[in-house]
């Protein structure tokens, strides 16, 4: 039998009590940032989850416990700069590959004449999607950056797929920042917007407002900060 206790702080725990796990006790907790501890059991082929008074258990192959292992991974692998560890054709890219698996399931869904991208950091995500456009056979990229940085520009510009990129250097939000990334995509093409830039709550609002109006019915716009509301006591 093999026991390992956990302690975690910020979970959203108790979603798991109200929707009522097996052997609950207690009325669970009324904020969703609590002390919470697990045991894995993995002769029992168990979850218990101790809060307090509140104790309940799940399946350990179940939906739940997927969940809440799954979120303890994004946390542990956000403090160990997980994402910070794969390339693209020669360029770092700070993303998880499932991420990268679940967004070009939709750009080989809608085929967008042109992927807007604002935040380039290594230029990782704009050759990965220069490179799904040359599969494709159809696509361009635009990639805008506040400051993008001498050698990363050089490394992008002497890519081979360099040729699919445009580089717009200047703040995402700035009104001529956004009139020249706009003048780049004519009316009748489609796009897909992915907002990877500065993660402040009032700057993806105003990348939002200033974006949303190249995105077409049926294609998306994709705002990487799903996770961030997993990260508040990560140490990193």
């Amino acid at each position: 039998m093999v026991d390992i206790l956990l302690a975690g702080y910020g979970w959203e725990y108790s979603r798991l009590v109200r929707k009522g796990p097996t052997h609950r006790t207690g009325t669970g907790p009324a904020d969703d940032r609590i002390a919470m501890k697990l045991t894995i059991d993995t002769e029992a082929k168990t979850i218990t989850w101790e809060d307090g008074p509140n104790v309940g258990s799940m399946d350990l192959y179940g939906k739940e416990s997927f969940e809440v292992l799954s979120e303890l991974w994004v946390k542990v692998g956000w403090n160990q700069k997980y994402s910070y560890t794969f390339s693209w054709f020669g360029r770092p890219i700070i993303q998880l590959p499932q991420d990268m698996i679940r967004i070009q399931e939709a750009i080989f869904s809608v085929k967008p004449d042109v992927i807007v991208e604002t935040g380039i950091a290594h230029g990782g995500s704009l050759i990965f999607y220069a490179s799904l456009c040359r599969l494709l056979e159809h696509g361009r990229v635009i990639g805008i950056d506040i400051d993008v940085r001498p050698h990363n520009r050089r490394a992008i510009e002497s890519h081979p797929l360099y040729s699919l990129i445009t580089l717009v250097e200047g703040n995402s939000v700035d009104p001529e920042t956004v009139a020249r990334v706009k003048g780049l995509v004519k009316p009748d093409e489609s796009a897909l917007v992915v907002l990877d830039s500065c993660h402040d709550k009032n700057h993806v609002a105003a990348e939002l407002e200033a974006y949303h109006g190249l995105v077409q019915p049926g294609s998306y716009l994709v705002a990487t900060d799903g996770l961030t509301k997993s990260l508040a006591d990560v140490p990193r």
